[in-house]
Parts: structure tokens; C-alpha cells; sequence
């Protein structure tokens, strides 16, 4: 069974996500996480978001990510003031990254079409308040395979996680086809089985509820040097393992999963291959 997630922007661009077509690119990079941009937060540099939104799409992003979470800023009002800006600056569509319900149910007030919202969890009050969401706003979700008890080490814990996310969500009628499951990636620092559990999860969810699944790429390296070169390694494997929508950043990442899709048989006389590669050659030159 082979399920297609469909969103899009109003007046922009729908993508696809199916592991029957090409692995569609999520952009990571606007969250937080680095001091640069998280200083921009604080300060309401939109520029800086915009620019970074643009940035992503010349990189090759199929959709953006978007996150605003942190101390010291007011996310119900800061979310959709990104969204807007983002949304002005490039046609892509978006996931919308929160666990603030405020703060998404403010976002997707303004959004132009249908977006992915992130996240869910297995949580009674997570399934309780933000399936609620999805339904009365049309979107699609993203579902973590974590609960009251966290990350399981478990990967068939992790499935169960999955397909209760589904179930709950079919009982809203929000179809399985708009439920995209996160199996959780560890990073291998702390425990060098965290890829084989996350991989062997991606598995068995692909297996048995054919959703399409996603992953923070870079969760795998976190701590350890020459991160790269450990994303780049995991992303083939997620991917050929089941995941069709991988969360990452997008420069540095997408040589490998156009290389990943031309082997799997999803790149046609290897087109966007060496299109990519082209490209990235005429840059070098300049």
C-alpha cells in the first residue's frame, strides 16, 4: 500500500510525498537552534527569515519547515507573523512546527492552503488537542513515536505509537494518507544502537500502516564531529528503509538524496541527478 500526502500553497506549488515518486526535501533551517538565527527571533529580523527562506529553495527545498520555539519570544504572535513572511517570499508549501496550540491555530489562520503541522505525539493530551486541528483546518500531520513513558528504545513500542496515531486520527476521518509518522532518531553519542532502532522502526511502520514517514536527519550526529559526513550515511538508509520526506539541511543534504533516488530507480535517465550536479558545478566556478 502506497499512500500519497498532498499539500500545497494557494497560488504556489502542491508537492507530493509517496514513496512512489521522488523523496521530497523538507528545509530545516529556520528554528532556533543556531545562536545566528535565534538572535534574529528575538530581535523580529524578518529579513534575516526571508533570506533564509530563499536560501533554502535555491539549495533545491521541496517544502520548508518552521520553527519559532524558544524563551524570550511570544510565539502566538511571532509564528504567523514567520509564516506570513515566509509565505511571501517563496511559493513552497510549509510545516508549521509547534507544540504551542495558541500559536499554530494562529499560523494556520493565516496560512494560504494546506500545510503539514508538526507534531502529534501518542500523548492522550496531544491526541486530545491537536487532532482537533488537523481536522477542522484540513491539514496534514506529523506523528513522533513517543507517549507519556518518551522515547522507547523499543522499535516495536515505537510502531505501536504509529499505528495508534493513525487510529486515532481515522476516528476524526482524517485519512491515514495525511498522517506522516516521525519514527525519532537519538543521537548515536549517547547510544550507537539509536540508528539500528530508528531504522528497524522506519520498518515496520512502512510495513504494516504504508504511511509516508519523515525524520530529523541530523538528530543522529548530534554531539559527534564531522556531523555531516554521519547524516549523510544515515539519510540513504532511512530512505531506503521507508522514509519519503526527511527533515533536513537542504545543501548539504541534497546531493545525497538525489544520488539515493537515482539508485532506487526513482530519477528517470538520471535527470534531476545531473541537473543537481550541473548546477553545483556552475557555482564552483563562480
Amino acid at each position: 500500500m502506497r499512500l500519497e500526502t498532498r499539500v500545497d500553497r494557494k497560488g504556489g506549488k502542491e508537492v507530493i510525498i509517496s514513496g512512489e515518486k521522488p523523496t521530497v526535501i523538507i528545509g530545516e533551517g529556520i528554528n532556533p537552534t543556531g545562536k545566528k538565527f535565534a538572535t534574529a527571533l528575538i530581535n523580529g529580523d524578518m529579513k534575516s527569515i526571508r533570506e533564509e527562506a530563499i536560501g533554502q529553495v535555491y539549495a533545491g527545498a521541496d517544502m520548508l519547515d518552521l520553527n519559532v520555539s524558544m524563551v524570550g519570544v511570544d510565539e502566538v504572535s511571532l509564528l504567523p507573523e514567520v509564516v506570513k513572511v515566509v509565505m511571501d517570499a517563496v511559493d513552497l508549501p510549509l510545516s508549521i512546527d509547534s507544540s504551542n496550540l495558541q500559536a499554530l491555530k494562529a499560523a494556520l489562520e493565516i496560512y494560504e492552503g494546506k500545510p503539514i503541522i508538526n507534531s502529534v505525539t501518542g500523548e492522550e493530551r496531544s491526541l486530545e488537542s491537536v487532532l482537533p486541528l488537523v481536522k477542522e483546518y484540513g491539514t496534514a500531520v506529523i506523528g513522533l513515536t513517543m507517549d507519556e513513558g518518551g522515547i522507547s528504545n523499543d522499535p516495536e513500542k515505537r510502531a505501536s505509537i504509529a499505528r495508534k496515531i493513525v487510529e486515532r486520527a481515522d476516528l476524526l476521518d482524517i485519512p491515514a494518507e495525511d498522517v506522516i509518522i516521525d519514527c525519532l532518531t537519538l543521537t548515536i553519542g549517547t547510544d550507537v544502537r539509536g540508528g539500528l532502532i530508528t531504522i528497524e522502526s522506519i520498518r515496520r511502520v512502512k510495513e504494516e500502516l504504508g504511511v509516508n514517514l519523515t525524520l530529523g536527519v541530523s538528530n543522529i550526529s548530534f554531539g559527534m564531529p564531522d556531523g555531516n559526513l554521519i547524516n549523510n550515511s544515515f539519510l540513504p538508509i532511512a530512505i531506503s528503509s521507508g522514509v519519503t520526506c526527511p527533515i533536513v539541511n537542504v545543501a548539504k543534504a541534497r546531493p545525497t538524496v538525489l544520488a539515493t533516488d537515482l539508485l532506487m530507480g526513482r530519477d528517470r535517465v538520471a535527470t534531476r541527478y545531473i541537473e543537481d550536479y550541473r548546477r553545483r558545478s556552475n557555482n564552483n566556478k563562480k
